[in-house]
């Protein structure tokens, strides 16, 4: 078990949030039922599903909600490319938040990498 608020993964998840959610507040009132709920529900699930799986009592478990999280960064990705593509936001606010979507991944999926390989070592 981990200690998820240790986790660089989790600490960066809630700083996407936080992203999500002060870019969301600019967005058109009348996408507070679509993309604006999407968006919100997305980025806490990423921080959510990391926070889970930790809890839980085997690596495998744990790697499956981490991927639940990633799941939902592709989430935010296609729905950050929808608002700018609709106008709602600026090339400046997408790339942040993708940028931040970006290293999330890649540090998630490193991360995965790692539990994999310690969880092969207990094995021998």
């Amino acid at each position: 078990m981990h200690n998820y608020r240790e986790l660089k993964i989790w600490q960066k998840s809630i700083e996407l949030t936080q992203s999500v959610y002060q870019l969301t507040f600019d967005l058109p009132s009348n996408e507070k039922f679509g993309l604006v709920s999407q968006l919100q529900r997305a980025s806490v699930s990423v921080a959510s599903n990391i926070a889970e799986g930790s809890s839980r009592d085997s690596q495998k478990e744990f790697n499956y909600f981490l991927s639940l999280a990633i799941g939902s960064l592709f989430e935010i990705d296609t729905q950050i490319v929808i608002a700018k593509s609709l106008g709602f936001i600026k090339e400046k606010e997408s790339d942040k938040i993708l940028n931040q979507v970006l290293e999330l991944i890649k540090m998630t999926r490193g991360f995965q990498k790692t539990i994999k390989s310690n969880s092969l070592a207990s094995k021998i």
